[in-house]
């Protein structure tokens, strides 16, 4: 018997809204494709645009404070934005970042990086700033969803498939797994995804399909 390789597959939706259940899409778009072998993967922020985790900057009210912390961090950086900053402050509390923001400058200067985002609470790493995700949803900051594990255990529920992540990956060659089913290795998913295979822009491909993991785990193992 041939063994099945490994395979990415990307699965083209309609532009999913606050209206739609990402369970209920990717039976839709995806339920043929889908295996007993295989993961299914989806874009954590259209996760959260389907649960309605989106704020227009218009609707923020920018404080001081926020205005402020904004200056520190490197332009590339979603909090960059006093909007984002602001959408970050109003998740996770003004005095939790704007400690993390001090704990983190003086890490820095002892050569420890990245401790504002570690301590900053969950969302602080996970908004999208306006531009950070597709059309027409580049017009809106995106908090990242709520309960990631819950929505890949509802999908591998209804789908009958090895597994299911909620995955948060971007062009620049970053990626992480946030929701997973109990049995896969979040750090063997993200490698797999690392290419972006999601796209960022208008691909409309926020479903991927990895083909055959299952089988390829247990050829892995020897089982």
């Amino acid at each position: 018997m041939t063994e099945q390789a490994l395979a990415l597959k990307p699965v083209p939706t309609r532009i999913l809204t606050d209206k739609d259940n990402i369970v209920d899409i990717i039976e839709h778009y995806a339920k043929e494709d889908i295996g007993p072998n295989d993961v299914v993967s989806v874009a954590e922020s259209v996760v959260a645009i389907t649960q309605g985790r989106i704020v227009r900057p218009e609707e923020l009210q920018p404080s001081l404070l926020a205005r402020i912390l904004c200056r520190f961090v490197p332009q590339k950086g979603s909090l960059s934005s006093v909007y984002g900053m602001q959408a970050a402050m109003n998740a996770e509390g003004s005095g939790r970042v704007a400690w993390a923001m001090f704990l983190g400058m003086l890490g820095k200067l002892v050569g420890r990086h990245g401790l504002f985002y570690e301590l900053a609470g969950e969302q602080a790493a996970l908004i999208d700033d306006v531009t950070g995700t597709m059309p027409p949803f580049d017009k809106y900051l995106v908090y990242g969803p709520a309960d990631p594990n819950g929505v890949a255990e509802a999908i591998k529920k209804r789908l009958g498939c090895y597994g299911a992540v909620v995955a948060d990956v971007n062009d620049l060659k970053r990626a992480a797994v946030l929701g997973v089913t109990p049995g896969l290795n979040p750090q063997e998913i993200a490698r797999l995804l690392i290419d972006n295979p999601f796209g960022n822009a208008s691909q409309k491909t926020p479903i991927v399909i990895i083909k055959n993991y299952g089988s390829a785990a247990q050829r892995a193992t020897g089982q």
